[in-house]
């Protein structure tokens, strides 16, 4: 492993994982053949598939389930909570039982572009294609490419892409 790369010991890693340095992994679970960019933080009970490329500066927080031979690019951050706070009501900090994690899917073979940010609750499809700084609020359909924020459908993938 990389030095200044923070690797708890829960963490389950597979064969060939390459991993940068100043990375965050704690809970989470990597595929076979992944590449993990620096300044990642990957969170407890998140999943990354098989041959996946996750670029640096990346956020990938609990109850994110990336499939098999998924692009993410720089800055990508995805959000598990629909409604975020730092105290309860009564004014005490919260914790982890004061909330609860909103899965996030993304299929296998789908592409996020740099600085995109996926909200809670949503699947991206297989083949999908997420445009650079989007904003992804609703589910993406498989082999659709989307931009914008909020990220809408701009056309099918072509079928003569990879």
């Amino acid at each position: 492993m990389p030095e200044f790369a923070r690797i708890a010991p829960d963490v389950k890693l597979g064969r060939n994982v390459r991993i940068h340095a100043f990375v965050n992994l704690y809970g989470c679970e990597i595929g076979d053949d992944t590449r993990i960019g620096t300044f990642v933080e990957i969170q407890k009970n998140a999943r990354i598939g098989a041959r996946c490329k996750i670029s640096s500066h990346t956020f990938i927080c609990e109850g994110v389930i990336i499939e098999d031979e998924c692009f993410i690019g720089h800055g990508v951050v995805f959000i598990n909570d629909r409604y975020p706070r730092a105290a309860n009501p009564d004014g005490t900090p919260q914790s982890e039982k004061d909330w609860q994690v909103i899965p996030t899917r993304v299929c296998r073979r789908a592409s996020i572009g740099s600085g995109a940010t996926i909200l809670c609750g949503v699947t991206i499809g297989e083949g999908a294609i997420v445009g650079a700084g989007s904003v992804v609020t609703r589910d993406v359909p498989p082999r659709t490419i989307v931009a914008g924020n909020p990220a809408r459908v701009l056309r099918p993938v072509p079928e003569t892409a990879p």
